[in-house]
């Protein structure tokens, strides 16, 4: 009931929202000769605000036409290649004329950026994909909107999920890396873990793990403690609604990406209240780089997905109720998920000093789950003065991750050090 009343919400404001934006193309036209005046800025900031708050945010776009590598611009092509309707796996292909320009002439490694399935889509990891793209074969798991897939093709759960991680890894070919940042973490480490077990010719070279709730026991946060607090049944009974029409999963129960937002604004109220006010009085003094930049965040942040049911219910209770990974009793399809089988694989551990999301020691606890690597093939950094979004993208992750992250990978690329390993 509340997804219909909050689309029939939106659709009953259509007249204010087209007249919002009837005023702000009036009042910013550059045929209005009045256009530069004091009191046009203002009525053009305010009907700027209010279609911004009304208007739907869709998918956003990746952006990516072009990286620099070694100071030479490559251009790049984001090419789907492998689908399922629960995710398209996209690969940023860059131009190879353009990298022999570049000096760039041997294949770099493949890596398979695994996006979390939790509320956002992959394009929040835009700055993610741009650093690996100097260096690898970038490839990105693009979740589907939960809403926009047909009930005819079935359910999608926990189980789905980590089938679906090794199928991507496959369509890579043999040993490539991974990363997965934040929520992905236990899926990747399970899917990694099965393909260990299996001699899969595709297993991972190395994993990353960013900012992941391995074992959210540790150091719980906000996030983790609600989910302590409230038991599983109150999540099935306020969390889960019907997917409305006119949208393709019409019928489909969903946890909506609404419902997610709203509660994460809501932690922070102050503080986008704060940002609207400051992207008011920018436009009224005609600061248009500061306002864009505002935009360029809240277009991303706005955008929401929703997710199945039974996927998000099984993370509420396997990750953050039960912790049946760090316990030694997580199954994939009746099968247990032995870490310990994991044994040429390496591992890297990356987290945030001031995570508030996935608080530090929950993604290293990989560490110990893992406990038939040896210890040449594992690292762990914590990057100081970071939160959970500086983990992956920002100037920190740019400048002092991300080369770690890079080193790492061409190691486990040259097989390690045989020295070590023998130790």
């Amino acid at each position: 009931m509340l997804y219909t009343l909050y689309e029939a919400g939106y659709y009953a404001s259509t007249p204010l929202r087209s007249a919002t934006r009837l005023v702000r193309d009036f009042w910013g036209s550059p045929l209005n000769p009045a256009k530069d005046t004091d009191l046009a800025r203002r009525i053009f900031a305010g009907a700027d605000l209010a279609a911004n708050l009304t208007r739907r945010y869709g998918r956003p776009a990746w952006g990516i036409d072009h990286v620099e590598i070694d100071g030479q611009p490559v251009r790049v092509r984001p090419t789907e290649v492998w689908s399922s309707p629960w995710v398209k796996l996209t690969h940023f292909a860059r131009d190879m004329a353009d990298m022999r320009r570049a000096g760039r002439r041997a294949l770099e490694p493949a890596v398979l950026i695994v996006a979390p399935l939790s509320g956002h889509y992959a394009t929040l990891l835009r700055g993610t994909v741009q650093a690996f793209l100097q260096d690898h074969e970038v490839f990105i798991s693009e979740w589907s909107n939960a809403r926009d897939v047909s009930i005819l093709d079935g359910r999608f759960d926990m189980d789905d999920y980590i089938d679906h991680v090794r199928q991507m890894l496959q369509q890579m070919g043999p040993r490539p890396h991974v990363v997965a940042v934040c929520q992905p973490g236990p899926a990747v480490l399970a899917a990694a873990a099965l393909m260990s077990e299996d001699e899969d010719p595709s297993r991972p070279a190395t994993m990353t793990f960013m900012g992941s709730p391995i074992d959210a026991r540790l150091s719980p946060t906000v996030t983790n403690k609600l989910a302590e607090e409230k038991p599983f049944a109150w999540f099935a009974s306020n969390m889960i609604y019907t997917v409305p029409p006119p949208y393709p999963g019409v019928g489909r129960r969903v946890y909506p990406g609404f419902v997610q937002l709203y509660g994460f604004i809501s932690m922070n109220v102050e503080k986008h209240q704060e940002a609207h006010r400051r992207y008011l009085l920018q436009l009224m003094e005609g600061d248009g780089d500061s306002a864009e930049k505002h935009l360029e965040f809240y277009d991303e942040y706005l955008s929401v997905l929703d997710l199945t049911e039974e996927f998000y219910l099984q993370t509420v209770d396997v990750v953050f109720q039960r912790y049946l990974l760090p316990k030694g009793e997580l199954t994939h399809r009746g099968r247990p998920v032995r870490p310990e089988a994991i044994h040429d694989v390496g591992l890297l551990t990356v987290e945030g000093e001031h995570d508030d999301i996935s608080g530090v020691g929950q993604t290293q606890a990989a560490h110990a789950l893992c406990s038939g690597l040896p210890a040449a093939l594992k690292e762990d950094y914590v990057q100081p003065h970071v939160g959970h979004y500086g983990v992956f993208n920002g100037r920190r992750f740019r400048e002092e991750i991300y080369p770690r992250v890079r080193a790492f990978i061409a190691r486990g690329e040259m097989g390690f050090d045989s020295q070590e390993l023998a130790a």
